[in-house]
Order: C-alpha cells, then structure tokens, then sequence
C-alpha cells in the first residue's frame, strides 16, 4: 500500500521539479501562486491523469520561465503528445518554438496591420521563409543585439547602490553591488529569490533611504549616493476605471479637447474644452454616459455588458461629429484656399472629429495629427515603446500586463533622470523578440538620459544585452537565495555555477 502511494506521489513531484516548481511547499495555499505557476501546476496534473485524445491549448507557458525550466516543460508537452493528445502553444520562446512540430505565424504587424497568417511550417520551413518576421531568429541570422554595452572596467564609473540584507524568507544574508547609470539584469530560475532581493529588499530599503525613514528589518544597509527616486514599471492593470483610455493616460485627449474647442465649429456652436469631455461634457453620448459600453441586468444571471447602441462605442453624442478639425492647416480649422476655391471643393482637406480620432491606432493618429505638434510628440512616444497599434480610445483595464508596463513609461521618456532607478518586473512577457528589440531601445533611451535600470528577467536575449549581471540561485527555495555570480555576460558565460551562463 506505501508503495502504490508513494509511487503516485513521486510521479508528479517528478514533473513538478522538472517545470521548476521544487521551491513550493506542499501546504502552499493555491491562491498565492503566481499564474505561470499555477498554469504548470494544471499541466503537472495533465500528465499525472494520462489522459488520451485532449487538445491541450497553453497560452504563453513559458512566463516566468528560467530557460533551464523550459527543457522540463517542454518534456511535459512531449509526455502528452506521446498519450495521444495534441498539444497547441500561443508562445513567443525561441527555446520552445524551435521544439514545435509546426508553426503559425500571425502578423505581420499588430493591431490593424496583423490578423492574417504569414507563414506557416516547421522552424526550419520559416528559416527559409522571407514572409516570416521569427523565421530568422530560427536560422540564426537575427540576433538581437541592440546596444553598446559598458566595458566591465567602466562598470562602476558613475557610482553604485549597495544593499546589505540579513536572512528572509529562503534568501540568505547578501551584499550586493549595483552599477550606477547602466542596465543591470537580475536571473536566476524560479524561487531563486530575484523577487525578494530587489522587490522586497532594494525597493523599501531605497524608498525608507530617501524618505529618511527606518529601513526594513531585514534591510541592514543601503548606500545610493544622488538617487532620490526609486520607480517600479510592473505588468499590474492600469486602473480599474473603462473611462481611463489610452488617450486620457498619455495627455493626449485633454489637448485635443482643446484643439477641438478652438475649430470655427466649435465656436459657432458655442462649445467649450470641457464639453468634449466623455466623462462630463455636453457631447457625450446620453445613454452609456461617455463609457462606450452599457450593462444589462439580466434576472437570475450576472449583468451582461454590451457596446452601447447608441454611439457603438464611440462615448460621444452624434453632435460630436458636427465639429470637424482640418488636421492639413495649422489645427485650428482654417480652410486653406487653392485657385480661389474653397479647399473642400478642391477636395484637399482632410478634417475629422473627436470620435474619429479617438477610434484610430496610435500609427495612423500620429501621421493625421503631424501638424499638432504636442499632441504628435506624445503619441510619438507611444509609436517609440512599440504601441502604435493601440487605438486611442481603448480602454487601459484591458490592456495587457507588457502594454501596461510600457504605457506608464510614457510619462518618464526624454526627462533628464540621473537621479532616478528604474525597476522592470520582467517586462518582456509575452513580447514577439521584435518587440524586445524595441524595449531594449527604451532601457537604453533611459539610460542615455541618466537613469539606472534594473530589470528582472529571464529571457535570454535581455539578458545577452545586459551590462552587469547578478545571477541568483543556484537553485529554487532552499536552494537558492544566493548570488550565484556577478558581472558582465561574458564573465557569467565562464561562471561554472550558474545555470543561466551555460545558456548563454
């Protein structure tokens, strides 16, 4: 009897070490796992239940993954498939696009510019492929490397934040040295302890340092000369709020509010910059209240939101679209005059409403507003974190846990930041290694403008660009909690212990 029991339980412990999960303990509470933790805990029992015929659809696995855990969860996919199931990923991992026996390439840009399937056929068919945008990632022809990094001599040129730590949690008691002015990227699999190390230890000690308050209990000591703000970019929704709109977070619509009050339209129907408001101006659409969406309470069931019928989702009033902006003069309606006709007549001019604006992606918005010169600077900046397929009027609730990372950088770009520390929570999830390209642009333009970036992370093409490494582990839990290895790529290549340097 023990030994069908323990039998039982040594077959999915097995699984769940080799996905990376040997740090939990059995009385875990399953509402504290993170959810690339929890989605291997489903796939973990997947196999244990031998099942037989299941499509098996996993949306992004590999978050939150420490390429070494990768090699175990792509040995969980082929137990499956060698059940009889098939097995379809939504997955951006070169490690494990290159396992697939097949692959569907959707593009070729985002938003309005994507939708249909580019390519499709095994790694090595997309290689060969010119349609395909991963195929040269699969041939070895693409790399990303985006930007010249520090020598290591040079590392500490501009100064260092340190941090001495006594134990919590698995984390032994650290000294830690972190480059001033550079890109520093945390690593280390699952548990190893990176969280707890710069979320709950550089973060309040750097926070209570500024602040000239007391230092976290376990946080002995914190030295960072000229720092006096410290910045957390995580993956957490923007608000919770739909009347909070990709427009309204990045200051665009307040100045198109006021753009629009200004058209000879406006005027002679008498409207002001806060009419055009969706939350409480006159032009808003009465029947949604300016949310674009309308919620049915239906008897016995919970409440069914639909877009509302009235302005299908445009939170403006029809009267909205009486006011036109001729966005090919100076922005304030002027008709330009060509051959003594009126510029409609020559039909030359180009004018829209607020509605119409605020239904565009940031792509085409950008290239309608190029006259507007603050309102083009901001949406430039959204173009330049790799947004531009964002429509303007989309709601930030709803936007993914890497669109909102970027989207609260938009405020931070092109200011002088010497004083300042950034901090990513593994920003690249679920970024096509494209969009990684772009994102290693934006470390590098904060960088440029003074600012220390810190970014934990486990994808490996960040990691490759980095400037000075601080590998954790060596493994998760008990395991872990040390630092494992320090310093440039190249020095943490030859590090014996570290698992992330055998993979790079």
């Amino acid at each position: 009897m023990a030994e069908s029991i323990c039998e039982s339980f040594r077959t999915v412990a097995k699984r769940l070490l080799d996905l990376g999960l040997g740090y939990l303990a059995l009385d875990r509470a399953a509402s504290t796992l993170s959810t690339g933790e929890r989605q291997r805990m489903q796939l973990a029992r997947a196999v244990r239940n031998r099942t037989t015929g299941v499509l098996y659809v996993l949306d992004e696995p590999s978050i939150g993954l420490h390429p070494s855990n990768i090699e175990g969860l792509t040995g969980v996919m082929e137990d499956l498939i060698a059940d009889g199931n098939s097995v379809v990923l939504v997955d951006h991992d070169i490690q494990i696009l290159k396992k697939a026996d097949w692959i569907v390439e959707m593009g070729p840009g985002a938003g309005a510019d994507g939708g249909r399937v580019i390519a499709e056929g095994t790694p090595v068919d997309l290689g060969k492929n010119a349609e395909s945008k991963i195929g040269p990632f699969f041939s070895g022809e693409e790399e990303v490397r985006t930007r010249e990094q520090a020598a290591g001599s040079a590392l500490f040129d501009q100064g260092k934040i340190h941090l001495s730590t006594g134990a919590i949690h698995t984390v032994k008691p650290l000294e830690v040295n972190i480059p001033k002015g550079r890109l520093t990227v945390v690593t280390g699999v699952s548990g190893s302890g990176k969280t707890t190390l710069i979320l709950e230890s550089l973060i309040p000690g750097l926070k209570a340092s500024i602040d000239g308050k007391k230092l976290p209990d376990h946080v002995k000591e914190v030295k960072a000369e000229g720092i006096s703000q410290v910045k957390l970019i995580d993956a957490a929704p923007i608000g919770i709020n739909v009347r909070s709109t990709v427009a309204t977070y990045a200051n665009v619509h307040d100045e198109l509010r006021k753009i629009f009050a200004r058209t000879p339209d406006a005027k002679a129907l008498g409207y002001k910059a806060g009419d055009f408001s969706y939350n409480t101006g006159k032009l808003r659409c009465p029947v949604c209240d300016g949310t674009g969406s309308i919620s049915l309470d239906v008897q016995f069931l919970p409440d069914v939101q639909i877009t509302c019928p009235q302005c299908r989702g445009a939170r403006y009033a029809k009267e909205a679209e009486a006011v036109r902006l001729d966005v090919a003069g100076t922005g304030k309606g002027k008709r330009v005059q060509q051959d003594g006709k009126n510029a409609n007549e020559a039909g030359s001019s180009e004018t829209y409403s607020l509605p119409q604006l605020m239904s565009m992606d940031v792509n085409h918005a950008l290239e309608v507003c190029k006259n507007l010169r603050l309102v083009r600077q901001r949406l430039q900046v959204l173009q330049d974190l790799g947004l531009g397929y964002l429509t303007l009027g989309e709601e930030t609730p709803s936007l993914s846990g890497g669109e909102a990372q970027r989207l609260k950088l938009a405020s931070e770009m092109g200011k002088t930041q010497s004083d300042s520390v950034f901090v990513f929570d593994e920003p690249t999830i679920g970024l096509h290694p494209l969009d990684v390209r772009t994102l290693l642009g934006v470390f590098q333009t904060l960088i440029e403008n003074g600012a220390t970036v810190i970014v934990i992370e486990h994808d490996l093409d960040v990691i490759r660009n980095a400037d000075y490494i601080i590998d954790m582990g060596p493994g998760g839990g008990q395991e872990g909690g040390k630092i494992v290895a320090t310093g440039t790529p190249e020095e943490i290549k030859k590090a014996p212990e570290s698992r992330t340097g055998q993979f790079l």
